[in-house]
Formats: structure tokens, sequence, C-alpha cells
């Protein structure tokens, strides 16, 4: 009886490469297509948006590499990293992260929340965000904003905007009658980007039970 061959078909070979190109693969260097990058350093420091040729040269000169860690950010945003360790210490983390519980935090807003605690309030839930945990954001209308609702839509398109370097939606905005909420999950430990680092408290611990969401919604 003659011994089964493999099928190594044209066709089996195009679905492998399907499969593999549905893994997402980080952009490193040359590799970067957008023309324009938002550049960070190792530390968090914003360096500005600049041509990605600009910020390539600058990642030579400091011999490191310029890695896109938020390939959907517009513009997208570039590391300057080494990418060697970049991808020993996310695979660490990722490992670390299978373990670690998950829990859904809560941000309340309002309407008429003014930039300062707006601008902390982002900061706690990109803490929350970096430490794994979801954040649902809750914002009620209280008395004439009732008239108003779209209003709070809008600060949910704001939140999401400004927190697109940190998590994605996993529950779009949602008006329940007076209430609106709005889910994020974390990005990947290694696309994480805070944009309110200044605005952190020194005692804030993203991890306690404080900030819990409740299920009174």
């Amino acid at each position: 009886m003659p011994a089964p061959q493999k099928n190594n078909t044209p066709g089996n070979r195009g679905q492998r490469r399907d499969q593999n190109a549905k893994t997402p693969q980080t952009r490193v260097n040359d590799r970067i297509r957008a023309p324009r990058v938002r550049v960070v350093t190792a530390t968090g420091e914003q360096l500005g948006v600049m041509p990605t040729r600009d910020a390539l040269t600058k990642a030579r000169e400091i011999g490191l590499d310029l890695v896109e860690v938020a390939p959907n950010a517009d513009p997208p945003v570039c590391r300057l990293i080494d990418y060697g360790k970049y991808k020993y210490m996310l695979a660490k983390q990722q490992k670390n992260n299978k373990t670690k519980a998950v829990r859904m935090k809560e941000v309340k807003l309002r309407i008429g929340t003014d930039v300062n605690d707006y601008n902390v309030k982002m900061a706690r839930s990109e803490q929350f965000l970096d430490h794994g945990h979801k954040v649902r954001f809750q914002l009620r209308f209280r008395g004439r904003e009732n008239a108003h609702q779209q209003f709070g839509l809008e600060v949910m398109a704001k939140v999401m905007e400004d927190l697109r370097t940190m998590g994605k939606v996993d529950q779009p905005a949602k008006l329940a009658g007076n209430t609106v909420t709005m889910v994020l999950t974390p990005l990947p430990q290694g696309q994480r980007v805070k944009k309110f680092k200044k605005y952190e408290e020194d005692d804030f611990d993203a991890d306690s039970s404080e900030f819990d969401a409740s299920d009174d919604e």
C-alpha cells in the first residue's frame, strides 16, 4: 500500500499564507509606512509629530529602533527603544497578564466637568487600562441636561479619542434613560502610550477595589 502523501497543493500553501497574514506584525524602522508619526521615548516623554524619516534618523543617532506601538492612532505612535528588549518584555508581560485578574473599573463624568478634573479622570483611566483592567465610563443627566443628551454622547466621543492610545471600545456609548455608558478595554501592553501622565496622582492605586464598577447602573 503506497504511503500517504502530504497535501502540498498551491491552494493549501495559499491558505497558510492567509493564516499568517492575519497575525499582526509590529513595524520597525524602515518597515513603518506612515509618512508622519508621533514619537515617544522609552520613558514616555513625547517628542511630538515629525516625518517618519526624521524620526528614524533620530533613532539611529542614539542607537535605538523606531517601533510602531499604536498603528491605529492618527498619526501612528512610535517609541524609540531597543526592539530586542521590547520583544522580550512584551512576551514577559503577556505571560504575566494571563494570570492577572481583570476587573471592571468605573469613571463617572458630567457634561460640565472642568478641564482639570477631566484630565485627572483621564489619567486615572490610563492607569486602570495600563494595569489591564476594563473601564466603564458613566455620565448621568440631571434636570435640564436631559433636554441636551447629545452632549453626553459628545463627551464619550472625546473620551474615546483621548484614550485611543491606551484602550479600544469594548462597548460603544449607549444611552439608557438618563445615563450614557461606554466601556473601554486595554490595548496590548506594548501598544499603550499615556497622554495624561502628568496628571497622575502619586498615591493613586489603580488596583484598589474602591474604584470597581458597581452593578447598579
